[in-house]
């Protein structure tokens, strides 16, 4: 079997940096040092410098395959495998091979290559990688077709980054070392403008640089390497979901910033059982905050605190970590030297900031409320008195000191089961109870508070420690248990929430809403601080400094306009807070809440980020049209211009006597050039009437087929070829003269552009009910279903193959004309291949949608 060969990749940001002219010189160095090197396709696109260095290389004969009509040269890859090379160029790897060519792309005609053991030399554009394809439409308003997975690439065994300022790519382009001198002025105005150039450069880096992080990732993970390698800098800040969080991650973020390029992370080390003591509100809001500040969040599981915070350090290769000094007291410090100052101990080479904040020195205090009722507490301590009563009774005097060991049973058999109902402190009574109970009546002398034995006073001190330890044991089950069940229960909600907003179309009215409907609220209201309220003491109680950002209320009630007012004030931010009036929650249920006051603050600002981007969208599409117009007018009114002003020129010029032939072809020369620049200001005027909608259209009865007629007649000679099926007792159709023309020569006209030779387009046309069909048909390359929408956007031309056909106005204004005379226009395809315009009118005699003839 053979060894597969190896895949270098030439990755560039633009076409024009240098990618396949570096790849030759490759070859070069390697055939001078012995290797058998060929090259199976590379594409030099008229470049001089690129064509002189393939010419001293052995190249395999292209395979020729007839498409539709044309003739396309594609790379011959069984006459690749039979020379069987060491090395082989095949460029522009994510070139879609023609139908019939072999397979469908040329990326993996290069997988068949490596298979069999031959090392390939390719290159490659950034924009043609899957997952930056949305990225680059966005930047350059152009949808790459052409596209390569992005495992694919990264699995080569070595990428080469070949890189170019944009002014330089820029000089380039404009010496016409990239393209041809007809497609420069297009090219310099849209594709490689400079803000293209730089983002696309950008993209092509910070790929390149996820490459080379994953590669390091993998060589650490397979060699064991646990060291911090400080490759580049990662702030890591540890979060306990206290309410210094907040510093923290600030801090955290300036660390960050003054190393160009740091990573931020946000990591909040959970217990393993799901119980943890963090307020999920404020982890909520700190979540928020480390986002906003370009970081991400994390959470993860463990006991060990911080081992955890260290192993989560070094798995991400951190080189700082950044911990909030201890809020413990002094007495608990000097048992416990604390979480910072063990992860210090633990960190080896990561630095470790401790930053002070106002809660250092503050008590943490544990939260001891009783898993049970204050009913539930009473009711076990009354069993308790009861059932060692009858203990007592059951039990009567001791005969012996064996007595001693069933009155234990028993005593312990009733602690444990008032440390089930009541929890602790009936356990603990239940304990000193039972013990002075077997002293009294089981330990001698018999009937008094003292023990004369040793061993019965061991026995009883065993009992109160086991006594004790088994409360102690039973309470802290059952408070896991209602914690657990607590847990759960806030999940559960949390998640419920969670899929109604989702669901929703406007998720802050949801959640609002969701509340009021939770915890029986009578109102609740997101209120958000004025701009110009003053900041002082009594604002908080001033409704005219609050304004309702969403609210929700029961019938006849209405949402508090102040936080003074309300029963409930959960502050978010400095700007932002939650009100709520109605029933006070338990302590349990104030954490959902504020739950919920953190993920409204989300919701208001993807609220808030949507209604921006609708609001920008629109001004988007006018700058990119904008653009578009300047563009295509810089070149295509410069050009009939620079053609007239030249024949006029030289006709006016007294240095040279032409000849009444010279003569009558610069004038015809101008003439032509004139009319060319008539059409390009009438179609832009006419362009400027539609999206206006002030265009003037006159409609009348007309003959379909003189229209056809006249329409080819303006084609030319070319129009002379076209195949016309249009029957003559169609019904007339009510049309504007001049616009039907235009509609139809634009249409035809373009067919007859697209068609191959020998195979002209056709033109048909049939009626039913009130409606005229008629078919313009070409056998053409046809155009993607994907971008058939876009064929009707001004100034589209997909790409800059051709610089000669005006603004790319006509099917944007044949469209425009189609649906002002009330029918419309839509491409689909052509049997056979090719692209069919499909142009609907109404007839003549077809009345309004009320019996009336339409209106003219």
């Amino acid at each position: 079997m053979a060894t597969r060969g190896e895949l270098r990749v030439y990755l560039g940001a633009a076409p024009g940096v240098g990618k396949t002219y570096r790849m030759l010189d490759e070859a070069h160095r390697r055939r001078d040092r012995g290797a058998d090197v060929v090259i199976g396709f590379v594409e030099c696109h008229g470049r001089v410098m690129t064509e002189a260095m393939v010419d001293d290389l052995e190249t395999v004969p292209r395979r020729r395959v007839s498409h539709r009509g044309a003739v396309f040269e594609e790379m011959d890859l069984e006459a690749v495998l039979r020379r069987r090379p060491q090395v082989v160029l095949v460029d522009e790897l994510a070139h879609t091979n023609v139908p019939g060519a072999g397979g469908g792309k040329r990326w993996q005609d290069i997988e068949v290559l490596l298979e069999a053991g031959v090392t390939v030399l390719s290159t490659l554009n950034i924009q043609h990688l899957e997952s930056l394809n949305d990225v680059v439409e966005q930047i350059t308003g152009v949808r790459q077709r052409e596209t390569v997975p992005d495992a694919w690439v990264r699995g080569a065994d070595q990428i080469e980054l070949v890189d170019m300022t944009p002014e330089a790519l820029r000089r380039r382009l404009a010496h016409g070392n990239v393209y041809a001198p007809e497609k420069i002025d297009a090219s310099l105005g849209n594709y490689f403008r400079t803000g293209n150039l730089s983002a696309l450069r950008e993209l092509a880096l910070l790929w390149l640089a996820g490459r080379v992080d994953a590669e390091l990732e993998k060589y650490r993970s397979e060699h064991g390497v646990t060291d911090t390698w400080e490759a580049r800098e990662r702030v890591v800040v540890a979060l306990t979901g206290g309410p210094e969080g907040e510093t923290l991650i600030r801090r955290a973020a300036r660390i960050a910033q003054r190393g160009r390029g740091a990573d931020l992370l946000a990591v909040h080390v959970a217990r393993s059982d799901g119980l943890t003591g963090a307020d999920p509100a404020l982890l909520a809001r700190q979540r928020l905050l480390a986002e906003s500040l370009g970081g991400t969040y994390h959470q993860v599981l463990g006991e060990d605190v911080p081992r955890a915070l260290i192993a989560f350090a070094r798995g991400v290769n951190a080189t700082q970590l950044v911990l909030g000094a201890s809020r413990r007291g002094r007495v608990a410090r000097m048992f416990s030297p604390g979480i910072g100052a063990t992860t210090a101990a633990l960190s080896g080479p990561i630095d470790v900031h401790l930053v002070t904040h106002e809660q250092v020195g503050m008590r943490v205090r544990a939260r001891t409320a009783s898993p049970v009722s204050r009913r539930r507490r009473m009711a076990a301590c009354a069993l308790a008195l009861t059932a060692l009563v009858a203990v007592g009774f059951v039990m009567g005097l001791p005969s012996d000191e064996d007595s001693l060991a069933s009155g234990v049973v028993l005593v312990f058999a009733t602690v444990t089961v008032v440390a089930l109902v009541g929890g602790l402190w009936p356990a603990l009574l239940a304990s000193v109870c039972g013990t002075l109970l077997l002293d009294l009546l089981y330990t001698e002398p018999y009937l008094a508070f003292t023990v004369a034995r040793p061993q019965s006073l061991i026995a009883l001190a065993g009992f109160v420690v086991v006594a004790v330890s088994v409360s102690l044991v039973v309470d802290q089950a059952a408070r896991r248990t209602r914690e657990a069940a607590q847990a759960g229960a806030e999940a559960q909600l949390l998640a419920t929430v969670a899929g109604n907003v989702l669901r929703g179309s406007r998720p802050l009215e949801a959640l609002m809403e969701r509340l009021l409907e939770t915890f029986s609220f009578t109102s609740v209201a997101l209120l958000e601080r004025r701009s110009e309220a003053a900041g002082g003491p009594g604002h908080r109680a001033d409704p005219r400094a609050w304004a309702v950002v969403a609210s929700a209320a029961r019938e006849g009630a209405h949402p508090c306009p102040a936080p003074a007012g309300a029963d409930i004030d959960v502050p978010v931010d400095d700007r932002l807070t939650l009100v709520v009036r109605g029933p006070e929650p338990e302590a349990g249920d104030r954490r959902v809440i504020e739950a919920f006051a953190a993920q409204a603050a989300v919701a208001l600002r993807q609220e808030r980020l949507a209604r921006e981007a609708a609001t920008v969208k629109p001004l988007a599409e006018a700058d990119r049209m904008r653009t578009a117009l300047l563009s295509a007018v810089s070149h295509d009114l410069r050009a009939p211009l620079a053609s007239a002003k030249a024949s006029v020129t030289s006709l006016r010029s007294r240095e040279v006597d032409f000849g009444e032939e010279d003569r009558e072809g610069l004038l015809a020369l101008a003439d032509e050039s004139l009319d060319r620049l008539t059409r390009l200001v009438t179609d832009l005027l006419d362009m400027s009437r539609l999206q206006a909608g002030v265009l003037g259209v006159g409609l009348e009865p007309l003959a379909l087929r003189e229209s056809v007629f006249a329409a080819l007649a303006q084609l030319g000679p070319e129009g002379a070829a076209v195949r016309v099926e249009v029957p003559g007792e169609l019904p007339d159709v009510r049309a504007d003269p001049g616009l039907l023309d235009r509609v139809l020569a634009n249409v035809v006209g373009n067919a007859v552009r697209f068609s191959p030779a020998g195979r002209p387009p056709s033109v048909s046309a049939s009626w039913g009910g009130d409606t005229v069909e008629v078919l313009v048909a070409d056998h053409g390359p046809g155009v993607p279903e994907e971008d058939r929408e876009r064929m009707f956007v001004p100034f589209q031309r997909f790409g800059d193959t051709d610089n000669e056909t005006g603004l790319g106005l006509g099917l944007a204004l044949s469209q425009g004309f189609a649906e002002a005379m009330g029918g419309s226009l839509a491409p689909e395809s052509t049997p056979g291949g090719g692209l069919t315009m499909r142009l609907v009118l109404r007839t003549a005699a077809a009345r309004g949608p009320e019996g009336a003839p339409p209106a003219e």
